[in-house]
């Protein structure tokens, strides 16, 4: 096994990373990296009951390691940490993975529970699966829905994170300003978000081979280098299977264009996430230098959200993906801003 202190020596960057840091974890550049594709199954998958839900998840590393809860984004599933994850486990951490909401084999209790995606839910479903697995604190880390989801944690309940990797920094949505429009060029690469505002998306989502195929282009715009074949594709296309998927990819980014309502429930959370609480714990934000999303990858526009111990990394030649594009990286980052 692999000592964090050593880890950095183990493993190196990974790829072309530039750093602007405060503060600043220290790191050692070595080989050898694992290839992305290296692993392409975990070795363990469990089940637990966890607030409204049956969630899923991968489980790798020592028992009584310190943790790793590590969260994907759409439209991916828990594969896209398939490579990252024997690498904390080799670290010394209990890596956790799971599926989010309406992913893979995560389910609802009650089929009269609401099929709620709004960005408050999604992350009380990670506390509450912390709290089912007696986890107090964790090294949050993720992408997309993942990075919003851990962003919002670190943010409203900064005891149960001991360090944070986001890629694409500050993704707490604020949704009044989600009504203005963006610049054109922008607003295109958004495409699919109008998309699933209307009928013709959510028919679109619900039918198996439309939802395959859009979200296999969505891979191939906003991960313009990845080369990956079908196989990778399509182990990740069974988690879109889940009989809520369509409800929930469809209500999340209605919700977020203020197009669907939430729940009263969650009210005085997205209170308090309008108000942009501050990151306070150690963190490492990641900008992916090829992810179309991103305006700039400097970090300067998200930078004030985060008030505590923080690093900011660009990653050449990587897209939106970056756990499974950049596995090694991607590690590199969690162990990193587990020693700010």
């Amino acid at each position: 096994m692999i000592s964090r202190r050593t880890f950095t020596r183990a493993v190196g960057l990974g790829v072309g990373t530039t750093a602007l840091s405060l503060g600043a974890a220290s790191h050692a550049p070595a080989a050898p990296t694992v290839a992305p594709g290296a692993h392409t199954a975990f070795p363990t998958l469990k089940q637990v009951r966890a607030g409204v839900l049956d969630i899923g998840y991968a489980e790798a590393g020592p028992k009584h390691g310190p943790v790793v809860v590590c969260l994907h984004g759409w439209p991916y599933d828990i594969h896209s940490f398939v490579d990252v994850a024997p690498l904390l486990a080799d670290a010394g951490y209990r890596v956790i993975v799971p599926y989010l909401r309406g992913h893979g084999t995560t389910t609802f209790l009650a089929p009269t529970t609401v099929r709620n995606a709004q960005q408050s839910a999604i992350a009380l479903d990670i506390v509450a699966l912390m709290d089912a697995l007696q986890i107090h604190r964790a090294v949050l880390a993720g992408f997309d829905w993942g990075s919003r989801t851990a962003d919002i944690i670190a943010a409203l309940w900064p005891e149960r994170v001991e360090a944070l990797v986001s890629v694409s920094g500050y993704l707490v949505t604020d949704v009044p300003a989600q009504r203005n429009p963006l610049p054109p060029k922008a607003e295109h690469t958004w495409w699919y978000q109008y998309y699933f505002a209307t009928e013709r998306g959510r028919v679109a989502m619900e039918t198996r081979q439309n939802r395959h195929d859009l979200c296999r282009l969505v891979w191939e715009e906003t991960s313009p280098a990845w080369d990956f074949d079908d196989a990778t594709f399509e182990r990740t296309a069974a988690a879109f299977e889940n009989p809520d998927y369509a409800a929930i990819v469809i209500h999340n980014y209605r919700w977020r264009l203020g197009l669907a309502d939430g729940e009263r429930r969650y009210d005085r959370y997205e209170h308090l996430l309008a108000a942009r609480p501050a990151v306070t714990v150690p963190t490492i934000t990641l900008d992916p230098a090829l992810d179309p999303f991103l305006a700039t990858t400097d970090g300067t526009a998200y930078r004030k959200y985060f008030t505590g111990p923080y690093e900011h990394r660009v990653l050449p030649g990587v897209g939106h993906n970056v756990p499974q594009e950049a596995p090694t990286a991607f590690a590199q980052a969690v162990v990193d801003a587990d020693r700010l």
